[in-house]
Parts: C-alpha cells; structure tokens; sequence
C-alpha cells in the first residue's frame, strides 16, 4: 500500500498541492455538548461566572479554524473566505455547527471539525466549575462540497418528541404526561403496554396524525392511536429494524417492529374507515432507560 503522507523511505512528508487547481470548497462540521439542565439555564442567563459562554465559544472556533495547520500535522494553510459556528439550545444540549469555506487546491474538512471541537471545549470550559459531567459528543463532518471528491452529505436522523402519552390498561386512548421515565427492557412506568416482550414502546409522527386529521376532517390529539411517543421530524416508518434511538438525555430504545395490526374494535378506524399505526407507527424496546421530557431531542445512534 502506498501512503501518500510518507516519502519512498517511509518518512512523513507533506502533499505537495501546488499543482491542483483552486475550487470554491466546503465543508460543515457538528458537536453536541451534553450538560445539566441548569447549566443550561445559567448560559442562556448569561450567568456564569467566567462571561459570556455562547460568544466566547464562538470566538475560539473561528480562531481555532485560522490555526488548523498548527494543530493537525500535514494540514496545509488556508485563506480561508469565511467561518461561522451557529448553536441550538436544547434542554440539556448545546448543538454546535461550524461551516468553513474558502478557493482552494485543498478542502476544509479539518479546519470545519477544528472549530466544531474547539468551540465545544471552549463551552466546557467555561461551565465546568458548575458542571464536572458535561460530556462532548457526536464530533463529525455533516458535509462537504468541492474538490476531487466531490460532494458528502451525512444521512442523518433528528428529531424531537412532542409528546408522551399513557395508559392504565390496554385498548385504551392514551393521555399526555408532562414526563416519563423509561425501564429497561421494560417500557414505560405505569403504562399498560410495557413488560417483557418486543413491543414495550409505541412512537408514531405527528406528521402522520397531521395527515389523518386532513383525511378525516376530524380532530385528533396526541394519544388517541395508542401511541406512547409522538414524535416530530423522523419519517419512523423508513427506519430499518434494529435501529437505536436515543431520547434526551441518556434514554435509548431499539426499534423493533414497524406496524402492527389495527384492533378491529379501534373508535378511529371504525369512524373513517381507516388508521394510520399499523402503515407508520413503529415499536421499540427499551435499551437504557431515564426520564424523558416533550422537547427532548430524538437522534439515531
């Protein structure tokens, strides 16, 4: 195998990227900084003792971009034309996405994940006086553009709980619940489909309820298909079996069935002749349990 960072005898060297022509290039790098709750809170507050988190972050990043080829050994130096690291607050996250671009023989790819890291370890430091466990995590590239190689779009899978529902005993509506704490290998605390088979949890989109209030030309809440988890932005009925998920904080459930059959006594389907769960709803079971919240965010492992 030939290496292209070692010379004929085997001594690093660097590419020589003299002779490849400049192109407009690239590149988006993600982070994600898991923290409590309250520090959180103390962030968008702007109460943390050290200053201004979210700004100070964003200041390391793009510097931290400028200098990529002091860090990563055979990186080039780049002009780069821009930098620019946005965040999203969620309840106990901080996501981050760097995007560096520039006219260039080479990409952007490490100067993008410099300054998704850099930003990252910033926050840490930044609020690790009133948080020790904040974990750093889901450090990757989302895309790039540009170059030999052309284009990269990681597939991706996010999305967000809108709601929790549950029931005492089976074949009934469920009822939203303001928060849950998923069991092990067991399901949902106190809802009535939960036990030791494959089916603990039931998730089923809201686009999907969405589509059946536009059919049925009826109203229809979050928990009248049964379905434990509402979700928002993951089209569940694509999701292969054996598909991980984790919800929130820590949670992770395993997807296990897509579909089942409609009980034939079901009020919905006996009204418009029709229901959504057996063609879109999706069943799990319970790989690590926590509290869950509407709001948390859904993403695939």
């Amino acid at each position: 195998m030939e290496f292209t960072h070692l010379d004929a005898q085997g001594r690093p060297r660097m590419v020589n990227v003299g002779d490849k022509p400049a192109t407009k290039r690239q590149a988006t790098a993600h982070a994600v900084v898991v923290m409590q709750p309250e520090t959180i809170v103390g962030i968008t507050e702007n109460r943390m003792k050290k200053g201004d988190v979210l700004t100070t972050a964003k200041i390391a990043g793009i510097m931290a971009a400028k200098k990529c080829q002091e860090l990563i050994p055979m990186c080039h130096a780049i002009f780069l034309e821009g930098v620019d690291i946005d965040f999203e607050i969620y309840r106990t996250e901080v996501h981050i996405t760097a995007t560096v671009c520039c006219n260039a023989p080479t990409g952007v790819e490490m100067e993008a994940l410099t300054a998704a890291s850099v930003t990252a370890l910033t926050i840490y430091d930044m609020c690790k006086a009133v948080d020790r466990g904040i974990v750093i995590e889901q450090m990757q590239l989302e895309a790039k553009s540009g170059g030999k190689s052309g284009t990269f779009q990681r597939e991706a899978v996010y999305g967000r709980l809108k709601g929790i529902n549950i029931s005492e005993r089976k074949g009934e509506i469920k009822l939203p619940v303001d928060k849950a704490c998923l069991v092990r290998e067991h399901g949902i605390e106190h809802d009535a489909h939960a036990g030791a088979w494959h089916r603990q949890v039931s998730l089923l989109g809201e686009e999907s309820i969405e589509y059946m209030r536009r059919t049925a030309k009826m109203e229809l809440k979050f928990g009248d298909f049964a379905e434990n988890l509402t979700t928002e932005g993951i089209e569940l009925k694509r999701l292969p079996i054996g598909t991980r998920l984790r919800i929130g904080d820590c949670a992770v459930i395993e997807i296990t069935q897509i579909g089942k059959e409609c009980h034939a006594d079901c009020a919905i389907k006996q009204k418009i002749h029709d229901c959504i769960m057996p063609r879109e709803g999706i069943f799990a079971r319970v790989l690590i349990g926590g509290m869950i919240y509407p709001g948390d965010v859904i993403r695939s492992l």
